[in-house]
């Protein structure tokens, strides 16, 4: 299928693909960024605050984790962009749901079926644009859609200075339905229409694990995103917390991390497409993005009795180190053919997203076998940046790589 030829890092469906993105993530993050105020209208304190809202984060991740599986294996059965349609209708009635809810059960429900909802967005459009586009345009395509996408996160934080809690919530469901519109004039993949009526397996998940090769893939796949997940739920999301314990001067407002954090990985997302294909290698690309994340780290751990604007320069420099998302989902997606294509670009990210609960167990875990905050937190991030060196170590360069096979 070469018609891909003619399409432009800057088509229509690049362009959407990145608004859907935008939209992904400003919903995705808007509870790390409203969390305080949220929970604190709700009646919780400090301490409950904390405890309760790393158990709405993880609620809202097991949704994801859910959401990857379903969404990824109907993609390749029912077509990349029906996908699109349903998540995005079920993500935008639950965020305008989560602008009623009264108690932090409720909340939890409520961002789990939005994580289910938006764990078909990225996904599908990556695997939409890999598809649409040639090889040596199709790195540069999908860091466009993260660079421009992540951006959704720096509009959800002056959203949240500008109205209440709730109104941020209605605000996502309708940029939604918004979006729901624009899809309407994407066109479907070539590649996906060409197979549509071809009698081979489609969306079969337990394909991926039908030999030692495809398992290999997957799990190493899945393993390279882990330090994303480990920045952005633990590190920044709970900066505020970490801050506390390093005796750092001001107030730390965690939402402002997060802008801070997710201004820099939009930055970091676009450039590593360029990088990339400077150096025509996926993973050449990943070690120097993975060499920043981790000067980013240690300098993180040692900002005792800095000013909070240190604080938030480091979460800025986690952030530009972390900005290899569309990358790593690109390699996923490069990895497989295209009748389970969907299945692998849609479970990764959300299965690296669903990890971080067992990060945060690790986490928590780590907490009282230490007695120390801090001692927990720089642990788990070794071990997690360990994981996620040797898997890069183990995975197939697929720079190069043409994406139209099918797989047997």
């Amino acid at each position: 299928m070469k018609n891909n030829k003619q399409q432009s890092v800057l088509s229509f469906a690049v362009l959407v693909a990145a608004l859907g993105y935008f939209v992904d993530i400003y919903d995705l993050l808007l509870f790390s960024i409203i969390r305080v105020p949220s929970l604190k209208s709700l009646g919780l304190n400090d301490e409950q605050i904390a405890s309760d809202g790393l158990f709405i984060i993880n609620i809202q991740m097991l949704g994801l984790l859910i959401g990857g599986i379903l969404w990824g294996v109907l993609g390749d059965k029912k077509g990349r962009l029906k996908v699109l349609f349903a998540s995005i209708i079920l993500y935008s009635l639950g965020n305008i749901a989560n602008g009623f809810v009264q108690t932090v059960n409720q909340y939890a429900l409520v961002r789990f079926i939005s994580g289910i909802g938006l764990a078909g967005e990225l996904g599908a459009g990556i695997t939409l644009v890999s598809e649409l586009l040639p090889r040596e345009k199709r790195g540069i395509a999908t860091s466009f859609v993260a660079g421009i996408g992540l951006t959704g996160a720096v509009v959800a934080f002056f959203i949240k200075e500008m109205f209440p809690w709730r109104t941020c919530y209605f605000i996502g469901g309708g940029l939604g339905f918004i979006l729901l519109l624009l899809r309407v004039s994407v066109l479907e993949s070539g590649m996906f229409k060409s197979m549509e009526n071809r009698h081979v397996p489609k969306g079969n998940f337990f394909m991926l694990f039908a030999s030692k090769t495809r398992i290999r893939k997957y799990i190493t796949a899945i393993f390279i995103g882990l330090p994303t997940w480990y920045v952005i739920g633990i590190l920044i999301t709970f900066s505020k917390e970490f801050g506390a314990h390093m005796h750092i001067q001001g107030v730390i407002d965690p939402g402002k991390s997060v802008m801070f954090a997710y201004a820099a990985i939009s930055i970091g997302d676009i450039l590593i497409g360029f990088v990339s294909k400077w150096l025509m290698s996926r993973k050449k690309a990943l070690y120097i993005f993975y060499a920043i994340t981790a000067i980013a780290i240690v300098w993180f751990f040692n900002l005792h009795n800095t000013a909070a604007t240190q604080l938030y320069l480091v979460c800025a420099l986690l952030g530009f180190g972390t900005g290899f998302w569309a990358i790593f989902v690109t390699m996923a997606a490069e990895q497989f053919g295209t009748n389970i294509r969907a299945t692998v670009a849609t479970t990764v990210p959300n299965m690296v997203r669903g990890s971080l609960n067992l990060v945060s167990m690790l986490f928590v875990w780590l907490q009282g076998s230490t007695g120390n905050y801090l001692t927990a937190g720089w642990i788990t991030g070794l071990v997690v940046f360990i994981t996620g060196i040797l898997s890069v170590v183990f995975t197939d360069e697929t720079y190069h790589k043409d994406l139209d096979y099918i797989e047997g």
